[in-house]
């Protein structure tokens, strides 16, 4: 169910909202031994975000490509794509679609399902909303979001139980801006 926190909702202009993939990003963390957090992000993703006439997001589609995984170490990252863990060769992808329309306000909840390979479960998002601003001398409107969730690795399979080594809640953080239809 996608839900409003507030009451003030935001109409956007009907049709296919491009990524700005140069405003855009896809980023996570997990803590290692239980002490620190590793950081990295995915460089590889895309949206499918359509509005209707009504002004609600009607399609809301992200997809990440697996091996565009980088914590900015060439080992761990090789590490990570293996079959120990995400399997990017068998689990090219990971994406997350909205099962319902989306009525965007300052704050609000999307909740979808994410899919990684074979597995799919629930997944809720905490989303920000940044407004809509003009860039520069374009005339492009942009829509700016910030959302968060966690999604435990294990649920999809992903380097099987480790406690103590590496929890198994994987916080995932996206900063996105969609380009307005012409």
């Amino acid at each position: 169910m996608t839900t409003s926190s507030e009451t003030a909702t935001t109409s956007l202009a009907s049709g296919f909202w491009a990524l700005d993939t140069n405003h855009s990003s896809v980023e996570f963390s997990i803590r290692h031994l239980g002490i620190s957090k590793v950081r990295g992000r995915f460089t590889n993703f895309e949206t499918e975000f359509v509005v209707d006439e009504s002004g609600t997001a009607a399609t809301l589609v992200a997809t990440i490509h697996t091996d565009s995984f980088d914590t900015g170490n060439a080992d761990r990252d090789a590490h990570i794509r293996s079959a120990d863990f995400l399997d990017v060769a068998n689990r090219p992808t990971l994406t997350f679609r909205v099962t319902e329309p989306v009525v965007i306000a300052e704050t609000f909840e999307v909740t979808g399902e994410a899919t990684l390979g074979a597995v799919t479960k629930p997944l809720t998002l905490e989303v920000e909303w940044g407004g809509v601003q003009e860039f520069g001398g374009t005339g492009d409107r942009h829509a700016g979001f910030s959302a968060t969730g966690i999604i435990k690795r294990t649920d999809f399979g992903v380097g099987g139980p480790m406690p103590g080594m590496l929890s198994n809640a994987v916080k995932i953080e996206l900063e996105i801006q969609l380009i307005e239809p012409k």
